[in-house]
């Protein structure tokens, strides 16, 4: 479910948390709804603060609302790319070829379009990382494919890995008398 958020606050709103992590997909096509079950598995993780999770389904433009003002943005989706079901792959939004254009629905706009939108109102994340995974089955059924299903702990691993501080540097040690 999403989140709404308010960039002008000058009304009080709250801001939103500096990282989000956002599942994306449809639940009814098996493997199309990968980014939503990584998101479910990760709700029942500790997460650290400043953090927030979100099920982003199918959501289009409205995701915008949910990325304005964020610091960093993780996203996972199917990734329909060459490799073998199950393949998980680290991207940027550079990495990925903006849509040709289409009609004008509302329902045709994507996550890329979305985030388009944040940098026009000035809002855009300051960073944005995409765990993209390749499907084997995109037919109707709710059930995640074997290879598909079996890869949702490591994209769980590999968000965790992007959302934890970064350890202190050890202290240099003194150098020994000679």
């Amino acid at each position: 479910m999403l989140t709404g958020r308010t960039p002008n606050l000058a009304d009080g709103a709250t801001r939103p948390c500096p990282t989000l992590v956002l599942g994306l997909g449809n639940l009814l096509l098996r493997d199309e709804g990968v980014g939503v079950r990584v998101v479910q598995a990760l709700e029942r993780t500790r997460l650290p603060p400043g953090v927030e999770v979100v099920d982003g389904a199918t959501a289009g433009l409205t995701l915008v609302d949910t990325l304005v003002g964020r610091r960093k943005v993780i996203v996972i989706d199917a990734f329909a790319g060459h490799h073998p079901p199950g393949t998980v792959s680290r991207l940027l939004p550079a990495d990925l070829a903006p849509c040709p254009a289409r009609g004008v629905s509302l329902h045709e706009v994507g996550f890329l379009e979305a985030l388009a939108a944040t940098r026009h109102l000035g809002a855009a994340p300051e960073e944005v990382v995409i765990f993209g995974v390749q499907p084997q089955n995109v037919a109707c059924g709710l059930e995640l494919s074997a290879e598909v299903a079996q890869c949702v702990p490591e994209v769980v691993e590999l968000v965790l890995a992007e959302v934890r501080p970064a350890a202190p540097a050890a202290p240099a040690s003194p150098a020994p008398n000679a």
